[in-house]
């Protein structure tokens, strides 16, 4: 049981580790990417499709005349196509999605791992306890109940299974009270 536990949390720390530095490398790869930009949607404009433009400038820069290049459109219809176009300045931190993504997939692995643990510690825990008796005893089902056909006793479906289950609690139920019932009287 040790050995697969060392195995388990070497494979563990393999995987963190793995995890890491492909995080560093595609960082690395990413800064190519800005956090702002400005993003133009063009609607189609006589016979010219529409098109969506992003541009990585600043915020005062950010129109129609900065963003769209090439320019779809002759000189004398530029104007036009601009009041059509609808820009957007946006930004975002990378930083915090990234930190936001890593919280939350190590709360995720946390999770995962503390399943692993409870399927593995759980056939310690869960020894059989002598003393305690199980509910239902299929040979004392049988004896307190002869008249059921044997199809049921077998349980052949688990609807049976779960009728005869119902029935059992129900006489056991009708026991116990009746038992109340007759200890209450006595004490009255």
């Amino acid at each position: 049981m040790s050995c697969v536990k060392g195995g388990f949390w070497s494979f563990a720390v393999a995987a963190v580790v793995t995890l890491f530095l492909l995080d560093v490398v595609g960082f690395a790869k990413a800064k190519n990417f800005e956090d702002v930009r400005c993003k133009c949607i063009c609607p189609p404009y006589r016979n010219i499709s529409g098109h969506i433009y992003n541009r990585n400038v600043s915020q005062k820069d950010c129109n129609c005349l900065h963003v769209v290049e090439p320019m779809p459109v002759p000189g004398h219809d530029v104007e036009a196509y601009c009041l059509l176009c609808e820009c957007k300045y946006e930004e975002r931190s990378s930083n915090t999605i990234k930190v936001t993504i890593i919280i939350y997939l190590s709360v995720v692995g946390a999770l995962l791992l503390y399943m692993l643990f409870l399927l593995l510690v759980d056939p310690l825990i869960r020894k059989h306890d002598p003393y305690t008796q199980p509910l239902h005893n299929e040979e004392d089902s049988e004896e307190m109940h002869p008249q059921v056909d044997n199809a049921q006793a077998r349980g052949n479906t688990v609807l049976e299974r779960v009728e005869g289950a119902q029935q059992r609690w129900k006489k056991q139920v009708q026991e116990q009270r009746k038992t109340v019932f007759d200890r209450h009287k006595m004490l009255s």
